[in-house]
């Protein structure tokens, strides 16, 4: 049988280091200790410093290293679990805008409606020990919810939206997960450099004549990852 051309690459140099540095790390560093500087931990590996450099860079993409500016790289605190829809209490909802707006087209299809349909939207970041770890943007076609006063600051507005929509008569729901990188204004809302790897959920939230609404959310894939059990979809992030 042929060998495909996947199989006959050989594995990068970096990624190799990589998987090295794993197993060195969890046998022989706890969270928050200082990495050696890069010139030790070449030699005690033989490699060049830039193999070196490009392992380090996709560990602190991994969200396994942090680095700090005037002290070193240091390994990244344990990731713990909070809940993807409901606030366990540590964390919390920033609203950033709200409106009504046409419905990109991927909402609109996800809603069954015509292109250029006008929806509610409602974009919120959230909080957690401090740091922004996800985002999100609600979406309500306005003839699910035709009532939401127009004079209301925005604030105010996001929150009689959201009152609206825990209102709404949801017979089920049904979500999707796939990775993505983070645009430009998206890397903004989670203080992060563009270009991020990060995990979008879409929620779609089901009556009994079609879908009332959908949720799009993106969360840091350097901070969280999706478990899956009997409470539902639950995103772990760093503390």
């Amino acid at each position: 049988m042929g060998t495909t051309a996947t199989e006959a690459a050989p594995e990068p140099k970096y990624w190799h280091l990589r998987t090295v540095l794993v197993r060195t790390i969890d046998e022989e560093f706890r969270t928050g200790e200082l990495l050696p500087n890069e010139r030790d931990l070449a030699a005690r590996f033989g490699v060049a410093r830039a193999t070196l450099r490009q392992a380090l860079d996709q560990l602190e993409l991994e969200g396994r290293l942090v680095r700090r500016r005037g002290i070193g790289t240091l390994i990244a605190a344990p990731r713990m679990g909070i809940p993807v829809v409901e606030a366990s209490g540590r964390d919390t909802w920033r609203i950033v805008d709200c409106g009504v707006a046409s419905a990109p087209a991927s909402v609109a299809d996800a809603l069954g409606l015509e292109a250029g349909a006008e929806v509610h939207s409602v974009r919120r970041v959230r909080m957690m020990a401090g740091q922004a770890v996800g985002t999100e943007t609600l979406f309500v076609p306005v003839e699910v919810m035709p009532h939401v006063p127009g004079f209301l600051a925005e604030s105010s507005r996001a929150r009689a939206i959201l009152k609206q929509f825990q209102l709404l008569p949801v017979e089920g729901e049904s979500r999707s997960v796939e990775l993505g990188v983070a645009e430009e204004e998206q890397a903004r809302l989670l203080e992060r450099p563009p270009g991020i790897p990060v995990l979008v959920l879409t929620a779609r939230y089901l009556g009994e004549e079609g879908p009332l609404a959908v949720a799009v959310s993106t969360y840091r894939a350097d901070t969280c990852k999706l478990t899956f059990g009997e409470s539902g979809v639950e995103v772990r992030a760093a503390s």
